[in-house]
C-alpha cells in the first residue's frame, strides 16, 4: 500500500477541521431547539373555516380604538380576536374586561413586544407565560392562542408555546395598517380575493376603525361570516 505523503495527511487533516468547524458553527448559530424537526408546520397561518373569515388586532396600543372597534363588530354581529399585549393590558384592565363581555376572543401578544426569534425556549416560555397568566386573571378567559409580535419566531417559540397549551397563530392576510395609514388601502388588502379561513391582521388605528364598516358589509355581501380565530382553525361553519 502507497504511504501517504506528509502533505496529504496534513490536507486530509485541515480538511476534516474546516468540516468540524462548519458543523460546530452551524450548531451554535441555530436556533436552540436544534433537536426539533422544524416547527412551522404547527403555525397556523390560515384557518379551516369554509365560510369564516377571522379579523385579528394585535394591541399594544389605541385602548380607545379598541372600544370604537367592539362598537362596529357589535353592529355587525361580527366576531374578532385580540391578541394583547401583557404590558398594555396591565395598564388597560377594563378593557380587556370589555373586549370579553362583548363575546370577543382574547389571544396572547407576549408580554413586552420582543423579538421572540432571539429567544431561548426559557425565554420565550416565560414571556409567553406572563402574558398569559395577567389576561387570564384579568378577565376570566382562557387564552389557547399566541401571536408572535411582528411575526418573528423560532422552534423555541412555538415549543414554549404549545407547552403553555398555545397555537402559534400567524396571518395569511396583512393590512399593514400601521405603515400606509390610509383607509382604502385597509380596506382593499382586508378584502382583496378574501375567501373563507383566511386570518387577516390588522391594528387599533384611526384608518382601519373607518374601513371597518365597509371591510365588514364586503364580508357579509360575499357570504363570509366574521368569526374568531378559534372558530376558524377548528373549521366549524355554524
Amino acid at each position: 500500500m502507497k504511504k501517504l505523503s506528509s502533505r496529504a495527511i496534513a490536507a486530509i487533516t485541515n480538511a476534516l477541521l474546516a468540516l468540524i468547524l462548519v458543523v460546530v458553527g452551524t450548531v451554535c448559530f441555530y436556533p436552540s431547539a436544534t433537536g426539533v424537526s422544524g416547527t412551522k408546520d404547527r403555525v397556523y397561518y390560515k384557518g379551516s373555516s369554509p365560510d369564516g373569515v377571522t379579523l385579528m388586532f394585535n394591541v399594544y396600543w389605541g385602548t380607545e380604538l379598541v372600544y370604537k372597534i367592539l362598537d362596529v363588530l357589535d353592529d355587525y354581529e361580527a366576531k374578532a380576536t385580540f391578541f394583547l399585549g401583557g404590558s398594555w393590558a396591565d395598564d388597560n384592565v377594563d378593557c380587556v374586561k370589555e373586549i370579553v363581555a362583548r363575546g370577543q376572543e382574547v389571544g396572547s401578544h407576549g408580554y413586552f413586544h420582543r423579538d421572540h426569534a432571539k429567544l431561548s425556549f426559557s425565554e420565550n416560555y416565560g414571556e409567553i407565560k406572563n402574558s398569559v397568566d395577567f389576561i387570564e386573571a384579568a378577565c376570566g378567559a382562557k387564552v389557547l392562542l399566541f401571536a408572535p409580535p411582528s411575526g418573528a419566531f423560532n422552534d423555541d417559540t412555538v415549543l414554549a408555546a404549545e407547552e403553555l397549551g398555545l397555537k402559534t397563530v400567524m396571518w395569511s392576510k396583512d393590512t399593514i395598517d400601521w405603515r400606509d395609514k390610509d383607509r382604502n388601502i385597509a380596506y382593499r388588502k382586508a378584502t382583496q380575493e378574501i375567501k373563507g379561513g383566511d386570518l387577516v391582521l390588522m391594528h387599533p388605528m384611526e384608518h382601519t376603525l373607518a374601513a371597518l364598516p365597509n371591510i365588514l358589509q364586503y364580508y357579509r355581501e360575499k357570504g363570509l361570516r366574521a368569526v374568531t380565530a378559534g372558530e376558524n382553525l377548528l373549521g366549524s361553519s355554524q
